[in-house]
């Protein structure tokens, strides 16, 4: 039997939500084409028969601007301490120009940690084999990778064998966690990603990055679970956009919300959604703590 810790870490946009869902056969981290969709880190539980591997999902590590930026990269780096393998991810489409650097600042950041590294080459899907075979190669002169697995976490090609090496690397023992759980996490942190993950999709420009979601009440006794949420954001002009002409936008995002939290909780919802402007609520640590980021 072996059971262990993997932290998935990458810059932002690689595929590690994608992937860490595909692993654990549940969609527990919100997933758009947007890079920095990940703010906080998920832990995530994928039982086999041989072997219990607990994943770390992580934000996609960049250069921090502001304050909310430096909680996510600090959750990133953190990651890597205590862990007993890392699972670098980048992506095979965007591996040159810019995106290179800063796969390199990534790389060196998992070289500091002095920890047992797999290369995951994400999206193969999206590319030829010709064109993948190279990067391989390049890959292999960066670092000593205990593995380098060319993988598509959208379509599962070869996460199979990508488990395998994973396994390999961890100690033996017994589970970590019991059989039956699949995160440490509550339902209101799942509730209120689900609420972001429609805001970044039906919104564009600034607003998704300056939304924050927190669950104000949660209501078990009825019928059906009554919650109410807040969205913060910085401006007055976001939170017109945000509800929309005659409330259209945030009844858009309400309705889209409610469907996927019924389907996580595998009961009915009533959601109440309000929108709240806290100026540079970005940049105030109190209300990142707060907010639990």
């Amino acid at each position: 039997m072996k059971a262990g810790f993997v932290a998935i870490v990458g810059r932002p946009n690689v595929g590690k939500s994608t992937l860490l869902n595909r692993l654990v056969g549940r969609k527990l981290a919100i997933v758009t084409s947007r890079p920095q969709t990940t703010r906080n880190g998920i832990l995530a539980v994928a039982n086999r028969d041989n072997a219990q591997i607990v994943f770390y999902d992580t934000p996609g590590i960049h250069k921090p601007e502001r304050e909310l930026d430096r909680h996510m990269f600090q959750t990133a780096i953190q990651s890597l301490k205590g862990v007993d393998v890392a699972l670098l991810l980048i992506d095979v489409g965007h591996a040159d120009g810019a995106s290179a650097g800063e796969d390199e600042r990534v790389l060196k950041l998992v070289k500091d940690a002095g920890i047992p590294v797999v290369l995951g080459i994400n999206k193969i899907d999206s590319r030829k084999k010709q064109e993948v075979l190279p990067l391989i190669e390049r890959y292999r002169h960066k670092h000593d990778f205990v593995a380098i697995v060319p993988l598509s976490g959208l379509t599962g090609d070869n996460v199979d064998r990508l488990e395998e090496v994973l396994i390999a690397h961890l100690p033996e023992g017994e589970r970590l966690y019991p059989e039956e759980t699949l995160t440490e996490l509550p339902e209101r942190f799942f509730v209120a990603e689900i609420v972001r993950e429609k805001i970044l999709r039906l919104t564009r420009l600034e607003v998704p990055y300056a939304t924050a979601v927190s669950v104000d009440a949660w209501d078990d006794s009825g019928e059906l679970t009554r919650i109410e949420a807040s969205i913060l954001v910085d401006r007055d002009s976001q939170k017109l956009i945000l509800v929309g002409r005659a409330g259209s936008m945030l009844k858009k995002i309400g309705t889209s919300a409610r469907k996927d939290i019924e389907r996580f909780l595998s009961r009915k919802v009533y959601l109440g959604l309000h929108v709240k402007v806290s100026a540079d609520w970005r940049d105030n640590k109190r209300v990142l703590d707060e907010l639990g980021i």
